[in-house]
């Protein structure tokens, strides 16, 4: 497979998985969404691909109905992790490249949901049952910073942005301490984005202003209607599960 044709696979099975989501956190479909996106597959490696993408945000409809995952799903999270291993010994930008600091940190906040929603229980693969081995990397670099003419804001609320399965109930770490550290380059990053027209990005830093909502941090502007406007105007399977996790945690 050429590796234009592998990241079109990917990118739909994501989108197919981000779709099951949706349709989970409104009440829809199966119980065990994620294993069936992973077992009615034509091609299993893309689906595996698929749950490493979305991350946490696969666990959102569980952890949003105040539920226990599946043990079917997770059993698809395990191989998943098994079939793709996370990368270790990362470096946090501009040290290293951002990618794989970026995964990682997603793979930390899928693992420790995902054992907070198992409680504790790991369903084998094999003869030996072991949750995935992950590491919480480095913390995110300055930058957030929205005073004067430091522009600073603009770039980091984008990186917060590419971590938002990380903004959700249950977590809590580096990350979440710097977006305690500057909700307003957080709001300026995200009214930025909707001026822009560029939604996707607008929806994941906007989940930010919603989990600080959440925690109880004042926010420059009531991410609320924010939410509704982004959801009015966007489309695709990814926005709409972004926009429907912060609405549930609004309504939370």
């Amino acid at each position: 497979m050429s590796p234009d044709r592998s990241r079109t696979s990917y990118e739909e099975s994501a989108a197919g998985l981000a779709r099951r989501a949706l349709g989970a956190l409104r009440g829809a479909g199966g119980t065990a969404m994620v294993a069936e996106h992973v077992e009615s597959a034509p091609d299993p490696g893309a689906a595996l691909a698929a749950v490493r993408i979305l991350g946490a945000d696969a666990l959102a409809p569980a952890l949003l109905s105040g539920r226990a995952v599946h043990p079917d799903d997770a059993a698809a999270f395990v191989r998943a992790f098994t079939a793709l291993p996370p990368a270790r010994d990362v470096q946090a930008p501009p040290d290293g490249p951002p990618g794989p600091w970026l995964m990682a940190w997603r793979d930390w906040g899928t693992v420790t949901l995902l054992a907070v929603l198992s409680a504790g229980t790991w369903p084998g693969i094999g003869p030996d049952p072991a949750p995935p081995a992950v590491t919480q990397p480095p913390p995110p670099p300055p930058g957030g910073s929205a005073t004067g003419d430091d522009d600073a804001w603009a770039a980091w609320s984008v990186t917060m942005g590419r971590l938002s399965p990380l903004a959700l109930p249950g977590l809590d770490g580096p990350v979440h301490d710097a977006a305690r550290s500057s909700p307003l380059g957080l709001a300026r990053g995200a009214t930025r984005a909707v001026l822009r027209r560029d939604h996707p990005t607008a929806a994941r830093i906007v989940r930010w202003l919603v989990w600080l909502h959440c925690d109880g941090v004042r926010t420059p502007l009531d991410p609320a209607p924010l939410v509704d406007h982004i959801a009015l105007l966007a489309g695709g399977d990814r926005l709409a599960l972004d926009t429907a996790i912060a609405r549930r945690m609004l309504a939370l």
